[in-house]
């Protein structure tokens, strides 16, 4: 069985994802965490692109890598009590945090093994990411709204936080 460069290039990719993502979970330090979330998403930005969704990709890497991790770095970075020895950076729950995960594991697997896969021959539209920014912004407006509050009030909540520590 031959692998040819566009599933290697996934196999990377996935392998990236899965490393990184278990980093962003298990390093005791949050800046780390932070910091291999974006190789994360990066990553998945990257399986995008190989499925020929480049307005995904531009989505993921605008929205989440630009946006949101950055704002985690900067919530970080202004709340200077996280490097501090007070604050416990640790877990006792982790066997409950195991049993959940394998549950989720084996639902995932279940719906994944009882699944029809569909493979259509034909090609991607050649106005796909124009249809997709029309339905995004036309149907799925409400959402992107709500998300743009959230970010917001995360926002606001670390200058909260940083402004009631210097204090």
């Amino acid at each position: 069985m031959a692998i040819d460069s566009s599933q290697l290039i996934f196999y990377l990719f996935s392998f990236m994802i899965i490393i990184s993502a278990i980093y962003v979970v298990t390093l005791k330090n949050i800046f780390h965490s932070a910091l291999f979330l974006i190789i994360t998403l990066f990553g998945v930005a990257g399986i995008y692109i190989l499925l020929h969704a480049e307005f995904l990709a531009a989505v993921q890497i605008l929205i989440y890598v630009g946006a949101v991790a950055v704002l985690i770095i900067f919530a970080i970075m202004l709340t200077s009590r996280l490097a501090s020895h007070e604050i416990k950076q640790s877990n006792e729950q982790v066997t409950i945090a195991v049993f959940i995960c394998s549950g989720f594991l084996l639902a995932s697997l279940g719906s994944l093994a009882n699944s029809v896969w569909r493979i259509v021959d034909r090609p991607l539209p050649v106005n796909n990411t124009l249809t997709m920014g029309k339905i995004m912004m036309n149907e799925f407006v409400l959402p992107f709204e709500v998300v743009s509050i959230v970010l917001l009030a995360a926002l606001i909540g670390a200058i909260v936080l940083a402004r009631r520590e210097g204090a």
